[in-house]
């Protein structure tokens, strides 16, 4: 069975293909490769065995060639994970092989893949993360009563102080993520991602009902906000954002109360909440009261000049220096230096 380089944007029915094999993600999908595509230029080179009709294995890689951090594979570049689907040991051994010679090749630095910690064993890690996942199989009533305590009584809370959510597909609902984004974003000391990416999530996911915004409000002024995507029967937070001037309301409680129970309501399976850093332990216990199953996502990065995984150095890094900026220039930070950093 020979191995495949396929460009899922220009594939025939990618997507259907992708749905054969019940490792799929979201993040597998032609539409994300599409957003990365036209947004960044990132080429998608997707090393792919196919087998009667069925996709067997898939490593899905995107080249990113900058003139200020390099040439390299990533899998994939603003994604949170994009796990290797394997079925056999020796499957992975063949196409990890061709990937390394294909960016030796191409003079690619080194090669990152996100995921695949059954798959890769006892190779080097590069860096580790946390996921939360939430069971939708079971009705709204048992979904909520597996949450903690705080979380139910946040919840409770925002729907006394008035607060008011709806899921929307609009550009409209696009930009006003955008702009609590870009206030989460200076909060954290970090540049806010371009707004012509997110014209490109709503063109290419949430108009085709890939995707949803949604938006939690009090008084009518939009206060929080998340962006979802699904794919078959899975779903995933992706971005979310909220004015810290009413926290104190709890408007994310509900919001994403309200996400859970229109998936779960739609038929879908589970529902991601994203990665995580193990650094950042209050957002590990926000997302531990949901009721959800923690994992360990493992990346792993080949150095191409080493011809050796790697791990990358320890020690948090210090935002501070963006936190100084005035917003016009943060914004056009992320507006300049994104692309080269995926």
């Amino acid at each position: 069975m020979p191995i495949e380089i396929i460009n899922p944007i220009e594939y025939p029915n990618w997507d259907k293909l992708l749905l054969t094999n019940k490792d799929y993600s979201f993040f597998h999908t032609s539409s994300w490769a599409r957003v990365l595509f036209e947004s960044y230029g990132y080429k998608p080179i997707y090393f792919t065995l196919i087998d009667g009709g069925k996709l067997s294995a898939l490593i899905a890689v995107m080249e990113i060639n900058s003139w200020l951090t390099g040439k390299r594979g990533v899998s994939l570049p603003f994604t949170d994970f994009c796990s290797p689907i394997v079925y056999e040991k020796s499957q992975f051994k063949e196409i990890i092989k061709s990937l390394i010679e294909y960016g030796r090749k191409g003079g690619w630095k080194y090669i990152e893949v996100r995921g695949g910690k059954d798959i890769f064993q006892d190779i080097t890690t590069s860096s580790s993360f946390y996921t939360h996942t939430l069971d939708l199989t079971r009705n709204e009533h048992e979904i909520f009563s597996s949450f903690r305590v705080s979380t139910k009584q946040n919840i409770k809370k925002a729907i006394k102080e008035g607060v008011n959510v709806i899921l929307s597909h609009s550009l409209e609902s696009v930009k006003e993520f955008c702009r609590l984004n870009r206030i989460t974003r200076k909060h954290h000391g970090l540049p806010p991602q371009p707004y012509y990416f997110f014209k490109k999530v709503h063109e290419h996911i949430i108009s085709n009902k890939k995707g949803v915004v949604v938006l939690a409000s009090y008084q009518k002024k939009n206060i929080a906000g998340a962006i979802c995507f699904q794919s078959g029967n899975k779903a995933i937070y992706k971005f979310g954002a909220f004015d810290r001037r009413y926290q104190y309301l709890r408007p994310t409680n509900l919001l994403i109360w309200e996400i859970i129970k229109w998936y779960e309501q739609n038929g879908f399976k589970t529902f991601s909440f994203g990665r995580t850093e193990p650094e950042n332990t209050g957002l590990l216990q926000f997302k531990r009261g949901w009721g959800t199953k923690q994992e360990i996502i493992n990346y792993y990065k080949y150095n191409l000049v080493k011809d050796a995984f790697v791990k990358e150095p320890g020690g948090k890094t210090s935002y501070n220096i963006f936190k100084l900026l005035p917003s016009p220039l943060l914004n056009l930070t992320g507006f300049l230096f994104y692309k080269h950093v995926g």
